[in-house]
C-alpha cells in the first residue's frame, strides 16, 4: 500500500485494524519513511556503472553496508573475472557489515561485498550460499558490458 493511501486510511480511524491486517513487517517501512522524511520512497539508491562508454544502472539496497559502499562513490575499479562466475575488484577499504546476514546466495546481476577479502563481487552467474558474502544491490537490466575476458576499468557513481 502506498504511503499516501496508508495515511488516508489511518486518518479515517482504521489504524488499529490496519496494523493487524498489515502486520508489523509491512507497517515498519511506512513508519520509517515518516521518520526519515523519505516521502514514500523505499530508501534504495540508484547508481551507474560505466564501462568503456556503456552505462549500466543498478539499485543499491537500503542497508548499512550498501550505504557504506555508496559513501565511496564515485569510484574507479579494475574488475577481473573470478571462477567464471563473477567480476571482482578491490575496494579502497573493507565495508562495515554490522547487522548484515552471515551469508548470501547470489543471483546473476547481484552486486555484493565479500567481507573476508574486502572486495566487490558482481555475479553474472548464480552461485551457492557463501559465508561472508553480503548483497549491496542488483543491476536493473542486462550486464553484457561486464562480460569481458580481460580485466577492465569500471566507474561506479551515484545516479543524479
Amino acid at each position: 500500500m502506498r504511503l499516501g493511501k496508508m495515511r488516508s486510511v489511518l486518518a479515517r480511524g482504521a489504524g488499529a485494524g490496519m496494523a493487524i491486517v498489515l502486520g508489523l513487517g509491512m507497517l515498519a517501512p511506512v513508519l520509517a519513511d515518516d521518520r526519515t522524511g523519505n516521502d514514500g520512497r523505499d530508501g534504495t539508491m540508484k547508481i551507474r556503472v560505466i564501462v568503456e562508454g556503456q552505462t549500466l544502472t543498478a539499485t543499491l539496497d537500503d542497508t548499512g553496508v550498501a550505504r557504506d559502499f555508496a559513501s565511496l562513490l564515485p569510484l574507479e575499479l579494475t574488475l577481473s573475472d573470478y571462477n567464471a562466475t563473477e567480476k571482482v575488484g578491490d575496494l579502497p577499504r573493507k565495508l562495515s557489515t554490522d547487522g548484515a546476514p552471515r551469508s548470501y546466495r547470489p543471483s546473476a546481476g547481484d552486486i555484493t561485498h565479500y567481507a573476508p577479502w574486502g572486495n566487490i563481487a558482481i555475479f553474472y552467474r548464480p552461485f551457492r550460499d557463501s559465508a561472508g558474502l553480503v548483497r549491496l544491490g542488483a543491476f536493473d537490466g542486462g550486464i553484457d558490458a561486464l562480460l569481458r575476458d580481460q580485466p577492465f576499468q569500471a566507474r561506479f557513481e551515484i545516479a543524479e
